[in-house]
């Protein structure tokens, strides 16, 4: 069938659009959109398909991209550690002191970074509304005891990332994550010419912008067989607490009620590569620096490195950010940090070509940190890269 993928690239771009074209009409993709920043330029803006049956997916349209929230929380927390608010080697407990219980209290800042703090999820059971007071889950995760000894592995902070870092920059600064990153990170990044959006990502999507969001379409199938798993598997203990659904997600309460920075950002593929080339152009771009690049280099720190106890594949966490890694084998080498969505969305920050890639789907795969669809995406983007050289 005919599709029509609509936006703007730079000619040598034009093989993703061919792609995006290609993936809606063979229905790999429902809707989608794809955007590169590279040198401060968007160079890449294309979007296709549909939000819902019958309703296309256009220039602004938003979409659920899952753990791309942990890059935002993440620049939200390097933005305060740069104007000094925040110290990522000291305890988390000195800024969020009920947090220093049950063997916490030296867990320090770049440990929830990392994804090696020893609480990759809840011990006791959460409910989607639950999740969505953050005060309330943040209070029940200081109140934990770790589930391994912290720092010692990485184990993927699934849903309550966002939390945990919550909870250091409401004691850091008094304020909660999301209005900063709205406030100081967001706002300033995507503010477009004449009023024009530059881009959108939202930690609880305003009221005026609901009608903009895509449905999410569940994959059909997963690699990970839950029921061969023995109960206490972390991921078992992780996924399922609580169980986000494609229901639960396409709901409006949790559009826009939720500020849950570990799995809830809606955004456009625009939004995310405008925020994420901050850190691709070494904490500087569009005449706005938010990270000085002494900062920016500590993401590069390996915090946990090895088989993640969540989800049994290797990878290498910096700070905030995953670094090259064997189970992720279409990310370059270099001076890369990156990180993905459940079901296939992904932003990649290439410090070396000063670019940022993303991809924003709403029909999901069956992808945890690598999938077909996904590498494709970014192995086209970079080839496209190089042939700009």
């Amino acid at each position: 069938m005919d599709v029509t993928v609509d936006g703007t690239c730079a000619g040598e771009f034009e093989p993703l659009r061919d792609l995006l074209a290609r993936n809606l009409a063979d229905g790999t993709d429902a809707g989608a959109a794809v955007a590169i920043v590279r040198d401060g330029e968007l160079v890449a803006d294309i979007w296709g398909g549909e939000a819902r049956p019958g309703v296309p997916w256009e220039r602004d349209t938003l979409v659920q991209v899952w753990s791309i929230s942990k890059t935002m929380a993440a620049l939200t927390v390097l933005t305060l550690a740069s104007r000094g608010q925040i110290d990522l080697d000291a305890p988390a407990a000195e800024y969020w002191s009920a947090f220093g219980v049950e063997g916490k209290g030296e867990i320090p800042v770049r440990h929830l970074l990392g994804h090696t703090s020893g609480l990759p999820g809840w011990s006791v059971p959460v409910s989607v509304d639950d999740l969505i007071d953050l005060e309330h889950t943040e209070a029940l995760l200081a109140a934990d005891a770790p589930w391994y000894e912290p720092g010692s592995a990485p184990a993927y902070q699934l849903i309550n990332h966002g939390h945990l870092l919550d909870g250091v920059v409401r004691g850091a600064t008094g304020r909660p994550l999301a209005e900063i990153f709205h406030e100081e990170i967001a706002g300033p990044l995507t503010a477009g010419p004449g009023g024009e959006s530059g881009g959108d990502f939202f930690l609880g999507v305003p009221s005026e912008r609901l009608g903009d969001v895509a449905d999410l379409i569940a994959p059909t199938s997963s690699s990970i067989d839950f029921a061969a798993l023995p109960p206490d598997a972390f991921i078992l203990r992780t996924v399922a607490n609580p169980l986000l659904t494609a229901d639960v997600c396409n709901s409006e309460a949790w559009r826009r009620d939720n500020a849950v920075a570990g799995a809830g950002g809606h955004a456009n593929a625009r939004g995310v590569a405008r925020i994420q080339a901050a850190i691709s152009h070494h904490g500087e771009v569009g005449g706005v620096r938010l990270v000085d690049e002494a900062t920016v280099a500590r993401i590069f720190e390996i915090q946990s490195e090895g088989v993640d106890l969540v989800l049994g594949v290797p990878i290498a966490y910096g700070m905030g950010y995953s670094v090259p890694t064997p189970s992720a084998p279409a990310i370059p080498q270099g001076r890369v940090c990156w990180w993905t969505g459940y079901g296939g969305s992904i932003v990649v920050n290439d410090l070396d070509r000063r670019t940022t890639v993303a991809f924003t789907p709403n029909k999901l795969h069956d992808h945890m940190v690598s999938s077909p669809r996904t590498d494709e995406y970014v192995r086209t983007a970079f080839a496209c890269l190089e042939n700009t050289r």
